[in-house]
């Protein structure tokens, strides 16, 4: 008879509360029951745990097993609390040392054979195991995800036997190691590069950008003009995830599911492109089970959402709030999660319903409602939130087919990219697409002369208050490409060419 705690970890959004497990061996029936608020999958661990035990070489212990998950209140699901559960009850049975057991945290879902298998959300438990001080083991499969907390000390196990021998004799689980971990390598991410687009010089202006102050964007053209390509060579020139926001971008990929960024790839930022029948679920997350959506995976990085009137206006409008907090809260009956979803948004939409609006040739038949009707689509509040809206027009045939060449390649224009950053982390500690309040009256101050452009251009083209101050931003963005102290005329003039769709459109053209 005997009782035993083991230290384990469960998963609340990108947060990872410690869960003891409590193990009491008493006197009755052989009988073995889970309680603590326990989903399927753990309460299944009771038929995993008896024959990995049994097929181990170990006693499973006669007598009643009560397995307390504690808190009771927080809801525990999946297979993570496996190895925690074996080895309580060994420890309760007196087949391994229970003191040993104090100091670590264990992680893994057992295979019948005792085998361990890897499991989700082992990053966020290795930064929270890390801050208390205990020593996390997990599944060799994970070990170098754990190892990429900061402070922490991971080891790595690939059976249960070898995690008792451990405990038993003090020593036999290597260290978990990540490899390439810092501020990431400066050459361009994996993916074309702007090298590869014919033309489109005002676009790649606008990409570059838009890269440079972290802006939104949409690009308005017909089919076949270039507007995913271009969309697809953002990662290329935007710099390196701090570590910070890196080690937040793998967390939320560890809870989803996702291969580990590691090496390399670590601070590369992400770049999602989900289809436009993806729901408003998909999108921010969600389910009974809290699980981050598309604009969490995208955080610190790039969301690329093509055909963007063919989108439902449920999912586009769940975009709006995220945008501009950062982050997105999932609320349901039983429990609520927050992730993160500081994410660029790169959108791409045909100029009319049949895309050949404005072409040379005259082939567009679409009537001006119809344009119109095709554009509502999309809310004010939504275009509002959106920096730069340019026009991406079809090239001719001598350009598509002229030999390849001449375009700047990414490499040069990041380049440019990383140094705008750099002013603005310096100036104020962050893009400048995050300006806001008092920040961007002092940063984005306007001269006499501009603020009379401004005023000009809100009052004809009927801009709100919010495309107002995007405006300025994207304004004092150009200023920092030019490396000018100050937002001049020309910074402010491109800047406000840039809202297309503020613009009355004839149902030629945008």
């Amino acid at each position: 008879m005997g009782l035993a705690v083991v230290s384990c970890r469960a998963q609340l959004g990108v947060q990872a509360p410690e869960v003891a497990v409590e193990v009491n061996l008493g006197g009755g029936l052989p009988n073995v029951q889970i309680v603590g608020m326990a989903e399927t999958a753990v309460k299944e661990a009771r038929d995993r745990v008896r024959a990995a035990l049994q097929n181990a070489g170990f006693r499973f212990p006669d007598g009643r097993l009560t397995v307390n998950l504690a808190p009771a209140d927080l809801p525990k699901d999946g297979c993570r609390f496996d190895l925690a559960i074996a080895l309580g009850i060994l420890a309760a049975s007196g087949q391994v040392p229970a003191a040993r057991l104090a100091g670590y945290e264990f992680l893994g879902e057992l295979a019948l054979s005792g085998a361990l298998r890897p499991v989700q959300g082992v990053l966020p438990a290795a930064i929270q195991c890390g801050r208390a001080g205990h020593v996390l083991v997990v599944p060799a499969a994970n070990a170098a995800e754990a190892a990429l907390a900061p402070g922490a000390r991971a080891l790595a196990a690939d059976s249960l036997l070898a995690v008792c021998q451990h405990l038993r004799e003090g020593q036999g689980l290597a260290e978990a190691v990540a490899d390439g971990i810092g501020e990431g390598s400066p050459a361009p991410a994996p993916g074309p590069d702007l090298a590869e687009v014919r033309g489109q010089a005002r676009a790649r202006r606008a990409l570059e950008v838009a890269a440079a102050g972290g802006h939104n964007l949409l690009m308005i053209g017909p089919p076949g003009s270039g507007k995913t390509l271009l969309a697809t060579c953002l990662p290329g020139i935007l710099p390196p995830l701090s570590p910070s926001l890196a080690l937040e971008a793998a967390a939320v990929a560890s809870i989803a599911g996702l291969p580990p960024r590691l090496g390399a790839t670590f601070a590369e930022p992400p770049f999602r492109a989900p289809h436009h029948t993806a729901s408003a679920v998909a999108l921010v997350g969600g389910g009974s089970r809290p699980r981050p959506g598309e604009i969490s995976l995208a955080h610190g990085g790039v969301l690329f959402l093509d055909e963007l009137p063919e989108w439902g206006r449920a999912a586009l409008e769940v975009l709006r709030e995220p945008m501009e907090s950062g982050r997105i809260v999932i609320s349901r009956a039983a429990r609520q999660a927050e992730f993160p979803a500081r994410f660029q948004l790169v959108a791409a939409m045909n100029p009319c319903p049949c895309g050949h609006a404005g072409d040379p040739s005259g082939r567009c038949r679409c009537t001006g409602e119809a344009i119109a009707r095709y554009r509502s689509r999309l809310s004010g509040p939504l275009l509002d939130r959106i920096d730069l809206h340019v026009e991406v027009p079809r090239l001719p045939q001598q350009v598509l087919l002229a030999p390849a060449g001449g375009g700047e390649p990414s490499q040069q224009v990041r380049a440019r990219v990383v140094a705008a950053r750099g002013a603005q982390l310096a100036r104020s500690g962050g893009s400048n697409a995050l300006l806001a309040g008092a920040a961007l009256r002092r940063h984005a101050a306007l001269a006499a002369g501009e603020r009379r452009l401004l005023e000009q251009a809100a009052e004809r083209l009927e801009l709100s208050a919010r495309a107002c101050h995007r405006i300025l931003r994207v304004a004092r963005t150009i200023a920092d490409l030019d490396q000018a102290d100050a937002i001049g005329q020309a910074h402010l003039a491109e800047a406000i060419s840039y809202r297309c769709l503020d613009r009355p459109a004839p149902a030629a053209h945008c």
